[in-house]
């Protein structure tokens, strides 16, 4: 039941190219540092990763975009990337975006084993092209269907050795349902405790769907934009 990994090297050692790939977090919010960067020294390509953004330029995700190493981007934010915007203008990035709840509901499907959901969100716009439509209530909605991964990869804040988990706040956004949807999850923790060490009325996802864990190294904690209250 021990699920604890040596490093992120070789916690990602078979992740291989042309593989679907989801990465938790919420813009650069607990993302899993280690594991991205030792994605990036492994190589691996032709990437379709799911996630809510792709980092910025030179942060998180974008690591990999600027390596070339992605294929294809689902996501429901891209504003921060100039490199993404430069390699999808020029047809080099094929992308899906989804509003932000769909996204979050389609990645929750395919880690429950739901077939599909109706959402008004983006009906009779161009997210609904090619998609079956109805009327419900009198107003029309948009059948979406699941998301899911061969590979899923998270920083949480806490687990213990069987897995359980625990994120923290803005973190858990995305994170235990992609953790869900995956057919193996791999998670980088800034602590890890021994099993029965967790309240259980606090762990916000079973270990049962955890796979391989890691201790964070040296974490950056990213920062999009830093912000500061004008003084009064």
């Amino acid at each position: 039941m021990n699920k604890i990994f040596p490093s992120a090297d070789e916690a990602v050692r078979d992740i291989p190219d042309d593989c679907t790939l989801m990465s938790g977090g919420f813009g650069l919010c607990g993302n899993p540092e280690n594991l991205i960067e030792a994605l990036h020294r492994k190589g691996t390509k032709g990437l379709t990763i799911i996630s809510n953004n792709c980092g910025t330029t030179e942060l998180g995700l974008g690591i990999l975009l600027q390596a070339k190493q992605v294929k294809k981007i689902v996501a429901s934010y891209v504003g921060e990337n100039k490199e993404f915007e430069r390699q999808f203008l020029s047809g080099e990035l094929e992308v899906e975006l989804n509003p932000q709840g769909t996204l979050a509901e389609r990645i929750r499907a395919g880690g429950c084993g739901i077939g599909g959901f109706f959402t008004p969100a983006g009906a009779g716009t161009a997210v609904s092209e090619g998609k079956e439509t109805r009327m419900i209530d009198g107003r029309l909605h948009v059948l979406e269907t699941p998301l899911k991964a061969d590979f899923t990869i998270v920083r949480a804040w806490k687990a213990d050795t069987w897995g359980n988990l625990v994120f923290r706040k803005t973190a858990r956004n995305f994170s235990p349902m992609m953790c869900m949807a995956g057919k193996v999850t791999i998670v980088e923790a800034e602590q890890i405790v021994p099993a029965g060490e967790l309240d259980p009325d606090q762990v916000h996802l079973p270990g049962i769907f955890v796979h391989r864990i890691i201790q964070s190294q040296n974490l950056q904690k990213w920062i999009e934009r830093r912000t500061v209250r004008k003084k009064a």
